[in-house]
């Protein structure tokens, strides 16, 4: 017997030219012509499947973990020899993954002493199976219904004036810098934390071009786990000094004139033209 799903949108039906519809003309949309599954199918849920905030790449990596058999492989290297997309493309994917509650990745010592990264695909985030198989159950549980808590960020310098300009210009450098290397794809929320940092280098007379270049400069070629964190030290540890002190201008010296002879009393005074000292002028009647 057929399992009913009442939460499934109902599929389209196609329109046949002529009926109901007097203009004869075919409504635009796609139209489905599906044919039920009896073997070699996954149930994936239409909240990832039609998720809002999801790019497709980290979509269909989605599907195609949860369609994989227990035990398969899904590292990064694995990933990018599987499908054309480069290992950066792969990380970045894997990472909205991680943080949207489809993926958990967690580095757990073996018996022998090597760390090994246990990856965990859920197809329902926030809900997890009342049971584990015995060669998957973590050596410790603590709060299994909970997400692991996020390790805080580094610190990064603060501006002595922040404005709001000055914040604004830092996040716009920020937002960019994914432009450059995908891998440098932020939050917003790593995006506030990360901006005061950027705005006591923008503070110290660099450019935006400047500080995007010592920023993404000699990235390492390995994937950043971290790209928030990684960009927090370099911000703190590579932090320019301040600008030269610049004394403010001093004002321009009064012109000094040339000695001129008084034509009243011939005593030298200075002025910019031939005439009478100051004495002299003052004895004169004043102009009617």
């Amino acid at each position: 017997m057929d399992t009913q799903n009442p939460s499934a949108h109902p599929h389209a039906e196609s329109r046949i030219p002529g009926k109901n519809h007097p203009d004869g003309q075919r409504t635009a949309g796609v139209v489905h012509d599906n044919v039920r599954h009896t073997e070699s199918f996954t149930v994936i849920g239409n909240h990832l499947l039609q998720h809002q905030e999801l790019s497709l790449l980290a979509i269909g990596l989605a599907c195609y973990i949860q369609s994989v058999r227990q035990g398969t492989a899904v590292d990064i290297k694995t990933l990018a020899a599987r499908f054309p997309e480069g290992p950066t493309r792969i990380a970045a994917a894997l990472r909205e993954l991680e943080a949207h509650g489809y993926l958990r990745r967690t580095r757990e010592r073996t018996p022998t002493g090597r760390i090994v990264t246990r990856t965990v695909s859920c197809n329902r985030p926030g809900h997890r199976a009342a049971r584990e198989t015995p060669s998957h159950r973590p050596a410790r549980r603590t709060a299994p219904d909970e997400p692991a808590p996020r390790k805080r960020l580094p610190a990064v310098p603060q501006p002595s004036c922040p404005s709001p300009t000055l914040l604004q210009a830092a996040v716009d450098v920020l937002t960019g810098l994914r432009r450059h290397d995908p891998r440098l794809l932020l939050s917003a929320t790593d995006a506030e934390h990360l901006a005061p940092g950027v705005a006591a280098w923008l503070e110290r007379d660099l450019t935006p071009t400047a500080v995007r270049h010592a920023l993404t400069g000699n990235l390492p070629a390995e994937p950043l786990i971290r790209p928030a964190a990684f960009l927090a030290h370099r911000l703190a540890a590579q932090l320019p000094p301040p600008p030269p002190f610049r004394p403010p201008a001093s004002p321009a010296p009064e012109p000094r004139h040339p000695l001129q002879t008084c034509d009243g009393c011939d005593r030298a005074f200075r002025a910019p033209a031939p005439g009478r000292c100051r004495d002299c002028r003052t004895d004169l009647p004043e102009a009617a």
